[in-house]
């Protein structure tokens, strides 16, 4: 039987100087046996993080407890039994009254026909786009389509739409057309908003794509039904998930991705620690320690293992103000604790990144904060044949595209960090121009769809990305982008197996 632990704390975050969390009503569920209270429009995992739950589950070989780490269901550290139903990925998993929700341990056991739910018949959908994510690339591309009449349908694991706009809290930059003044969540809002109200737009929540098949069909799956799509064009914006590190326990709950602590402390309200250590100083490192000082933790250092800050001047600023100490040419040695992290071992490096001995240094914390970078999500383009490449500038693997996001799978477009690595403003950019690049070939022909989708790619290549703090980004999309005729030589060279349209 799963090993118990009190739940004697709460994490909640109930003051804060940015955000006003509107809690639903509360909500009961069994976790283990024990009646505990959630607030509806939490997920299970989040909900128990916030009552003291650091362990989810066990590993499967050597037992060792497992903990929150991407809280968007691209990691199994979540895995939990729900209503017997096992590896229920619990950060994208709603509370409901009366959940029953158990902590795995070992391997699982195969639940009984349907694992407790009705199961219905397949059902076949017909549309014209298919959407495969909810982020601001997927809902961007949803919006353009329709407004010029095609049907479309988004499909989105998480149980609302948003993606990763929803845990960002800085205002952007810009004109009023890319939603410059609004902070993160508030976009993310509004586009959500947007695609819901919208009549050509069919919405499925918790609702995966698990594959590409012969014919142009798209396989979806949820938790009680199939479904079989066969699309005339599909748009893939499925982000990015968390890289992640090699080091002595690096698996103990309380090592946690810097995206999986902003879900949990910006859309959740909960506080992933009190005292933290941050790895990494890019962008994503810098703001996110900034923002668990202003939810009241306690950041007792950033360490970065390149000679130089990654992120720009202004963030750094920020937690310096606050007296964090940036330490450059420094990396995590080891973390150490009994069933969460007590404290980490930190290291100074050479000039070729070598530990130099009698330089470390112990820092006690319960919170390590890994933000390393992310890596793009395509599996689909791979098990769709695409061709891909790796790109280190991009982030990792990335299909080749021409410049109107198309890839060697005719009417198959990518959008967003699945194209690589990039800002939310640039997936709002690529969103659309995918989204009318299916316009153009499956709507009647209108001068007005080719004019805005050129003037986005002129602003996206000679202005937005024309800044030298994204030079890195740029180079990789350059290095995937190929014309219409190299596309086409490609598609010769590794003809297709499956195309939409």
């Amino acid at each position: 039987m799963p090993r118990m632990k009190n739940l004697m704390r709460d994490r909640r975050i109930w003051e804060h100087p940015i955000l006003t969390f509107k809690r639903g009503r509360k909500v009961r569920f069994f976790f283990e046996g024990r009646e505990v209270e959630a607030y509806e429009g939490e997920s299970i995992a989040a909900a128990l993080y916030a009552i003291g739950v650091d362990i989810f589950s066990y590993s499967v070989k050597l037992g060792r407890p497992r903990g929150a780490f991407c809280m968007i269901g691209k990691c199994s550290s979540c895995f939990m039994r729900v209503d017997g139903v096992p590896n229920t990925r619990t950060c994208i998993e709603p509370v409901r009254d009366g959940l029953r929700v158990w902590r795995q341990e070992g391997l699982a056991e195969i639940p009984a026909e349907g694992g407790g739910a009705d199961v219905e018949e397949e059902e076949v959908l017909d549309t014209d786009v298919l959407v495969i994510g909810g982020g601001p690339a997927g809902l961007s591309a949803a919006l353009a389509t329709a407004k010029y009449g095609l049907s479309t349908v988004v499909v989105n694991e998480h149980f609302k739409l948003g993606g990763q706009l929803l845990k960002q809290t800085h205002k952007f930059f810009g004109s009023k057309g890319l939603f410059g003044g609004l902070r993160g969540f508030q976009i993310g809002e509004e586009l959500s908003r947007r695609v819901m109200e919208n009549p050509n737009v069919k919405v499925l929540l918790q609702t995966a794509a698990y594959g590409i098949f012969r014919g142009g069909w798209v396989g979806l799956a949820c938790s009680n039904k199939l479904y079989r799509v066969k699309p005339k064009a599909v748009i893939v914006a499925s982000g990015a998930s968390e890289n992640f590190l090699t080091f002595p326990g690096n698996d103990l709950p309380g090592v946690m991705g810097a995206g999986g602590a902003q879900t949990l402390m910006n859309e959740y309200g909960i506080l992933p620690g009190d005292e933290v250590l941050t790895v990494g100083s890019g962008n994503v490192g810098l703001i996110v320690s900034y923002q668990l000082l202003q939810a009241g933790a306690r950041v007792k250092a950033i360490v970065e293992i390149l000679p130089e800050i990654g992120g720009w001047f202004v963030h750094a600023a920020k937690v310096r103000r606050y007296g964090v100490p940036i330490l450059t040419r420094h990396t995590l040695k080891a973390v150490w604790g009994g069933e969460r992290v007590e404290g980490a071992t930190i290291v100074e490096v050479d000039d070729k990144f070598r530990p130099i001995p009698g330089s470390e240094r112990d820092i006690e914390c319960d919170l390590v904060l890994v933000a390393v970078g992310l890596t793009p999500d395509t599996r689909l383009f791979a098990q769709a044949g695409a061709v891909m490449r790796w790109v280190p500038e991009a982030g990792g693997p990335v299909p080749l595209r021409t410049r109107y996001l198309e890839v060697c799978i005719p009417g198959m477009y990518v959008a967003g960090d699945a194209s690589g690595i990039e800002e939310a403003t640039a997936a709002m950019l690529e969103g659309e121009v995918a989204g009318l690049s299916a316009v153009t070939k499956l709507a009647d022909s209108k001068p007005e769809v080719v004019e805005r989708r050129e003037k986005l790619l002129e602003f996206l290549w000679n202005e937005y990305r024309a800044s030298p703090l994204l030079a890195r980004a740029r180079a990789g999309k350059q290095s995937v982008t190929v014309s219409e005729e190299e596309m086409e030589e490609i598609r010769r060279k590794n003809p297709p197996f499956v195309s939409f349209g």
